[in-house]
């Protein structure tokens, strides 16, 4: 980096570090030391860096953040993302908008600890990865609003209606003055109103808009004045695009895909789901963290009765769903709002009849985030992708025809079969005791017992196959 610099000739504006990335933003926690812009871009989760960042960067600095441990964001693991992030995390059709809305609860988490709060530029789902970019400031008064913008999620598990509950309320005083206050709950009974599951809680996340659409605007601007400043400027317009779209004020969003299988039924054309919703008065727009979204400010009931409605036009056959199924719960209740699947002009996005590139294609199968550099380069990198392979449904079930299951054991052979000094021969699995001295001693095949011993095995003798 050094020699870059002097390459370059910036050596007034570039001042390489090697040292602690936490220690060097705690040691510029000054008014007159801290940086205008931070970027954290670590490998795996930023967590243990947002401390010392939301301290060390300027007032109404430019704090940028990615996370790649997207499988702790998306509800893989629930506990591991409260212990980095503060929240629980649900698995959900939703979930990388989840995950952007948990990161920016966590800036202002821990932002409001040393008086501070985050106001979002931009939050972006693209790829494998979630990245934000927000500004910080300082104010006490704003401070305390903080808590009125997040909220809790109660999410059904049969039906995947959501509802959120916001932690704080924030009214209107006598002389202009904001009453802060706790809020009231929770916005939804035990048993999901819809098909009678219970729900799960996730939250604490971000409820206030992710997106300054004045910002994205400009950015917006910038970008098509001069296509050619970037490589990926059509990708850069198509996301860039379908963020103008979105609903600023409704946070989280269905999949139409989830609705129609939720009632075990084919699935509408995004234009249908779309007309009906505007005819029937509500807001709906896309989400560019996911294809199929639908975001939509109608209520629960008001979705749940026109996919009653499409159900009518495609039926689906009832003797065949369960009755504690969320399917027929849903369908056995008649719809109250007449659906109207009529294609309305502005059902269709500007950005979709543009054709801009809004969603990318993965370049290659298995696309993904890499693995750590290990030792031995590429000869490493194709050993473990054999090894992949040959460990590939080793934890499935094996089949209970003793044919199949022998074929089956025979893909896992011990190494004595490899050596063919096995004392199993067909029965041969991957799994062996270890060898006694009988079976180490050279056994004469006419003095080998042909029936297996009527004696029945004694207590707390193992029995089965692949047992010595």
């Amino acid at each position: 980096m050094c020699r870059n610099v002097q390459l370059n000739g910036v050596a007034h504006l570039v001042h390489p570090r090697q040292a602690d990335a936490r220690m060097l933003m705690y040691q510029h926690q000054k008014a007159s030391e801290r940086f205008d812009v931070i970027d954290l871009d670590p490998y795996g989760s930023p967590a243990p860096f947002l401390d010392a960042a939301v301290q060390a960067v300027s007032e109404g600095g430019l704090l940028c953040v990615t996370c790649t441990d997207m499988a702790v964001l998306a509800g893989n693991s629930g506990e591991t993302c409260y212990s980095k992030y503060g929240a629980m995390a649900l698995k959900s059709r939703a979930c990388h908008e989840m995950a952007l809305r948990i990161v920016l609860h966590s800036l202002d988490l821990r932002a409001n600890c040393y008086q501070r709060f985050v106001v979002p530029l931009l939050s972006v789902s693209a790829d494998f990865y979630v990245r934000v970019f927000v500004r910080v400031f300082t104010g006490q008064a704003k401070v305390k609003a903080s808590a009125s913008k997040q909220a809790l999620v109660f999410q059904c598990v049969g039906c995947g209606t959501f509802h959120l509950q916001r932690l704080g309320k924030a009214s209107g005083a006598s002389g202009g003055r904001v009453k802060f206050s706790a809020a009231c709950g929770p916005p939804v009974a035990p048993e999901c109103g819809h098909c009678g599951q219970r729900h799960q809680l996730g939250g604490p996340l971000w409820a206030e808009p992710i997106h300054d659409l004045d910002f994205v605007g400009r950015v917006l601007e910038a970008v098509s004045t001069n296509p050619g400043r970037f490589h990926t400027s059509e990708r850069i317009r198509g996301v860039l695009s379908v963020v103008t779209e979105e609903l600023p004020d409704v946070p989280l969003y269905y999949a139409l895909d989830q609705l129609s299988s939720t009632v075990r039924c084919s699935t509408p054309s995004l234009l249908q789901l779309r007309s009906a919703l505007l005819h029937a008065g509500f807001r709906v727009s896309l989400s560019h963290a996911c294809k199929n979204a639908v975001k939509t400010d109608a209520p629960s009931s008001a979705l749940w009765d026109i996919m009653r409605c499409w159900e009518k036009v495609c039926p689906v056959k009832r003797e065949r769903l369960s009755e504690s199924s969320p399917a027929f719960r849903i369908l056995s209740v008649e719809p109250r709002l007449q659906a109207n699947f009529t294609i309305r002009d502005d059902a269709n996005p500007s950005s979709r009849q543009r054709g801009l590139k809004r969603f990318q294609a993965n370049p290659e199968a298995n696309w993904g985030p890499r693995p750590r550099a290990r030792p031995g380069g590429k000869a490493a990198g194709e050993a473990m992708g054999e090894r992949r392979r040959l460990h590939q449904n080793k934890r499935k079930e094996p089949a209970e025809d003793p044919v199949q299951r022998a074929a089956w054991l025979k893909t896992f052979p011990c190494k004595r079969f490899k050596e063919g000094t096995c004392q199993h021969g067909d029965q041969c699995c991957y799994s062996h005791s270890s060898p006694t001295p009988e079976d180490t001693a050279e056994v004469a095949p006419g003095d080998r017992p042909e029936t297996p011993s009527q004696n029945p095995p004694g207590p707390g003798v193992a029995t089965g196959p692949g047992v010595d």
